[in-house]
């Protein structure tokens, strides 16, 4: 038998977890956040017009230099966030410093930036961690400019893109054909979708929960509850300011937006609205959940309560009858004869009896 199988069910503050609170909580944008920079860093290339694509990695962030306005469609994908390799980047695509501190910053709401002919955007791709049933984050800063995309992610071993780099090395394909800002529309849109794979796990687990809940409500319940509410702030955190990202998109008047590629976004943006809308049904349904545990807990103390009151009313008979047998008078009534305690006896079966079936039928239990 493991040792510490069973400790959790004896130490009920070990059962809600204030951590994963305190990680969720714990940015301050009031307060300078220093960001620990990246071992590795991997670069990834794709350079590409509708006849030719030309796909590397690289590891050093000055080989991206030649890309810049080379008539091409470039994209590239910097894994690893170090703050010499961009600062380095975006002084070599004149991208305004303001711009580099957003792409540095941790815990950054999702938000969306024109300056100088260059639009920025900042969101997190979410994932869900099967074995703890966390929702996790992972920052991306994507950078839009004539001909060329430029995004930012803080873990190279994990991202939504794979599909996009498959359809960018088909060369019919609709990316392969369009410019800049199709690409970057491609990627906020794999993004976007990811969001509901995260949310049909979250959903998954609120079924579980909710038959947990019916079959048996305990502290254990109530914890995962409270668990599973901490998971969709996160998600709701997440997902409701791309709404106003996207829309920035949409009503912008740059000219590194084509009129063509704007209901592309449109097409995101009710994806975004639709991923609202479930974000705030599973709200409702926790709160459901919180409502239905208090119901089971105290149908289960009423149904307790019942039974303690119904015994303790069979049990009046005979407390009664003891007790006016048990008085200290000289004279009681049958109690010196041969067949009283027979007598009280039988009187102390026949009224729980009576009381019984008084009450079965009457319907109270």
């Amino acid at each position: 038998m493991q040792k510490n199988k069973y400790l959790p069910y004896f130490n009920l503050f070990s059962l809600f977890d204030t951590k994963r609170t305190r990680d969720i909580f714990q940015v301050n944008p009031t307060l300078p956040v220093e960001r620990k920079e990246a071992e590795n860093l991997v670069i990834e290339v794709f350079d590409y017009t509708s006849e030719i694509l030309e796909h590397q990695s690289i590891s050093d962030i000055k080989v991206c230099t030649p890309y810049k306005n080379n008539g091409h469609i470039t994209w590239i994908n910097i894994d690893g966030i170090r703050k010499t390799d961009v600062e380095a980047i975006c002084s070599d695509y004149n991208i305004h410093y303001l711009i580099a501190e957003d792409i540095l910053s941790v815990g950054q709401r999702p938000k969306m930036d024109e300056i100088d002919n260059i639009l920025f955007c900042l969101l997190n791709m979410l994932y869900f961690n099967e074995k703890t049933g966390d929702v996790e984050q992972e920052q991306i800063s994507i950078v839009l400019t004539k001909d060329t995309v430029i995004s930012f992610q803080e873990d190279a071993n994990r991202d939504v893109f794979n599909s996009l780099r498959e359809k960018l090395k088909i060369k019919n394909s609709k990316l392969r054909q369009s410019s800049a800002d199709y690409l970057c529309y491609a990627m906020l849109d794999m993004i976007v979708d990811h969001y509901f794979i995260v949310m049909e796990k979250l959903g998954e687990r609120i079924e579980l929960l909710e038959e947990k809940i019916i079959r048996n409500s305990n502290k254990r319940t109530l914890a995962e509850i409270n668990d599973l509410r901490k998971e969709l702030i996160v998600l709701k955190r997440n997902v409701a300011p791309v709404r106003d990202l996207i829309n920035g998109f949409i009503r912008s008047d740059s000219q590194l937006i084509d009129i063509k590629t704007n209901k592309y976004f449109k097409d995101v943006h009710d994806h975004i609205l639709q991923a609202n809308e479930f974000a705030e049904n599973y709200r409702d349904m926790m709160m459901n959940l919180q409502d239905l545990y208090l119901s089971n807990v105290n149908l289960k103390m009423n149904e307790v309560m019942k039974v303690m009151t119904i015994v303790t009313c069979l049990l009046a008979p005979a407390t009664v009858i003891g007790g006016i047998f048990g008085m200290n008078f000289e004279v009681i009534p049958i109690a010196h004869q041969a067949y009283g305690f027979y007598m009280a006896i039988g009187l102390m079966l026949i009224f729980p009896l009576l009381m019984v079936y008084f009450f079965k039928r009457r319907g109270w239990f």
